[in-house]
């Protein structure tokens, strides 16, 4: 039991252990990240993994000398990027399967509205949910889901990944040391959340409030256009 509580205080909580595992694995900590951040990323099933703070976290100690800071982007980078692809693969060779019929948690009708939204919104859903908690992880699935297109979606995804890597470890790196930035890392992630989102809410209230034409919901030979477009692409 005391082992199970420690493995659990250790996952929740890695970049709190952070310099305890640089001490002890010296240059494998740099594999270690890699592979957190990509089954933060990558997988539907740890959206409990360290991100926001990890992150944060390697910045502070790359800022030390602990780390290298040039390393740490890299390997972030590297992590986040093959971590959304891997999600998004994943998510658009199940949606074909999911959608010919109803599911207990998908419903076909859930998959036209996700797809109709990452047709016109897709863009700047994948990189503002690299700074949401959870969202991160299912965001790429979903767009996969959905049958956004591929090359859209790498394009912001590793936009996406650039922002949200290179905003959180130079943060860390450059101001971690800090009394103000350590004591409000939380506030100032939770800033970065609402200037990102404000865009999207504003296109949300105009398009429910603002005047014009409503337009039509997309229906079952749209996504089934969109599949088999997608599956003519890629032979």
């Amino acid at each position: 039991m005391e082992f199970i509580q420690f493995f659990i205080d250790f996952v929740l909580n890695v970049d709190d252990h952070l310099l305890e595992l640089v001490t002890q694995y010296g240059t494998w900590i740099y594999l270690i990240l890699f592979v957190i951040v990509f089954c933060e990323t990558g997988l539907v099933v740890t959206p409990f993994l360290p991100g926001d703070s990890l992150l944060f976290a390697a910045g502070v100690l790359a800022g030390t000398g602990a780390m290298g800071y040039p390393e740490v982007l890299a390997i972030f980078l590297l992590a986040g990027c093959l971590g959304d692809a891997s999600n998004y693969f994943i998510g658009r060779h199940v949606g074909p399967a999911i959608f010919q019929r109803d599911s207990r948690f998908i419903r076909r009708k859930y998959l036209l509205e996700a797809h109709a939204f990452y047709v016109q919104h897709g863009g700047k859903a994948i990189v503002i949910a690299r700074f949401v908690p959870i969202v991160r992880t299912f965001a790429p699935f979903v767009a996969g889901i959905a049958l956004m297109h591929p090359h859209t979606f790498f394009f912001y995804n590793i936009t996406g990944c650039i922002l949200w890597v290179g905003l959180l470890v130079s943060t860390g790196f450059f101001l971690g040391n800090l009394e103000f930035v350590q004591k409000h890392f939380s506030l100032i992630v939770y800033g970065i959340i609402l200037v990102s989102i404000l865009p999207v809410v504003i296109g949300i209230v105009r398009a429910k409030f603002g005047k014009g034409e409503k337009k039509a919901e997309p229906t079952e030979e749209d996504y089934l256009k969109a599949a088999a477009s997608f599956d003519k692409r890629n032979g």
